[in-house]
């Protein structure tokens, strides 16, 4: 017998605005017949094609103080990552470590933190490792 991941949950103060940042983000959507408004204290987003994984953000009184124990990976679905890093950057995101280039050059990551201090990492697109391998 074996489990799956049913969705990431993510801490936070206002789970809505957080959700409604991340939307644009991935592309996701509200649960459909299930939307998130303010005031909720969890709130669903997923994808609309219902391929990748789902993300709960939930209301806690805590703040964050530390390094994340988990984080997302984002690779661009089309472009570079340094477009898909500029276009997160005007969203909002802020930069916590750059890595770009740290194993060669067109290597790297970009650490990023969303509006409540949460780090996830853009990659590069499945195309540029392609391009380089």
């Amino acid at each position: 017998m074996t489990s799956f991941i049913s969705h990431t949950t993510v801490d936070c103060a206002n789970a809505y605005e957080l959700s409604e940042w991340w939307k644009p983000v991935l592309g996701y959507t509200d649960v459909p017949g299930d939307p998130n408004l303010p005031g909720h204290e969890e709130c669903m987003i997923v994808d609309p094609a219902g391929v990748r994984p789902r993300l709960l953000f939930i209301e806690v009184p805590d703040e964050k103080t530390v390094k994340n124990r988990i984080h997302l990976d984002l690779r661009p679905v089309e472009g570079t990552r340094d477009e898909e890093l500029d276009r997160l950057l005007a969203h909002g995101a802020t930069v916590v470590a750059d890595h770009r280039g740290k194993y060669g050059p067109g290597t790297g990551w970009v650490v990023l933190a969303d509006p409540a201090g949460n780090e996830f990492c853009i990659l590069r697109s499945e195309a540029e490792v392609e391009a380089t391998s």
